[in-house]
């Protein structure tokens, strides 16, 4: 068996292009779009512009609860952005999220229209809009904006490290498995640990804390992650498996998850919404 020659990194990186993995094709380390397009526009106050990956499922189930509230200027258009095909590079895109990352929002209903990015600023500015799920007392407001936080911080773990090395990378390295596993199962522990003496995220009441974390971590102790839950033993995270299942039976959780999804069984997609 031929040994491979430790890496040694050069005094200065260079981008090479065909460095591999799934993603290979529209990772680059430059900002900016690469095309000319405008976004289309609906006729409703919120455009998005999204996939349904965990970070755009907050989304669009956030906005599928406060639609299930009454709250009828809730009402939006959910276009697909093709993340694969390189569509979050679009000039129109970049317009609304120079990080040319989905979700991204626009609220028409402001003048001049609002751009919202990050998946968790768009919760946040959506439960603040809507005064909903977000709790009004300080204490419980902070524990669902602990949480909140703790979950845009945590994911890049869970998804750009154990998911990238684990299920997406060209080649299985033990060493990069081994690093995020271990980091993935002590956040899962952390969770379980609270959810063992709270029923939601910030105590009793549903919020967008819920919301950010069940896309992410709740798919992954039901075993819809990554065709990881054995290898990270999920069945032992009894309490965040409660959780989930709880978050899951939700009628607007089960429509968010289903907009802007182009995979899976055809009864699950729906591509776009208008």
């Amino acid at each position: 068996m031929t040994e491979k020659t430790p890496y040694t990194p050069p005094t200065v990186w260079t981008w090479d292009q065909a460095n591999g993995g799934k993603f290979a094709n529209i990772n680059r380390p430059i900002a900016g779009p690469t095309h000319d397009k405008a976004l289309p526009v609906g006729q409703h106050p919120l455009q998005l512009y999204s996939m349904a990956t965990p970070n755009g499922v907050k989304v669009t189930v956030m906005l599928e609860e406060l639609l299930a509230l009454g709250h009828t200027g809730a009402e939006y258009d959910g276009w697909l952005i093709k993340i694969s095909d390189g569509d979050q590079f679009s000039s129109g895109f970049v317009e609304v999220n120079p990080n040319s990352k989905i979700p991204a929002l626009l609220d028409r209903s402001t003048e001049p229209p609002t751009r919202v990015f990050e998946s968790g600023a768009i919760l946040l500015y959506l439960a603040e809009k809507f005064g909903a799920l977000l709790p009004t007392s300080p204490a419980a407001r902070t524990e669902a904006l602990n949480w909140l936080f703790w979950q845009m911080g945590s994911a890049p773990y869970l998804g750009g490290g154990f998911g990238h090395f684990y299920a997406y990378a060209p080649e299985k390295f033990e060493y990069p498995i081994n690093r995020f596993a271990m980091e993935v199962k002590r956040q899962l522990d952390v969770l379980n640990r609270h959810l063992a003496t709270h029923t939601y995220m910030a105590g009793d009441e549903y919020s967008i804390a819920d919301i950010a974390i069940y896309p992410w971590y709740g798919l992954m102790v039901e075993g819809k992650a990554y065709s990881a839950g054995e290898f990270l033993s999920v069945h032992e995270y009894t309490h965040v498996q409660r959780w989930a299942a709880s978050i899951a039976a939700r009628p607007a959780v089960e429509r968010g998850r289903r907009i802007n999804r182009v995979w899976g069984e055809e009864s699950e997609q729906v591509p776009e919404r208008h």
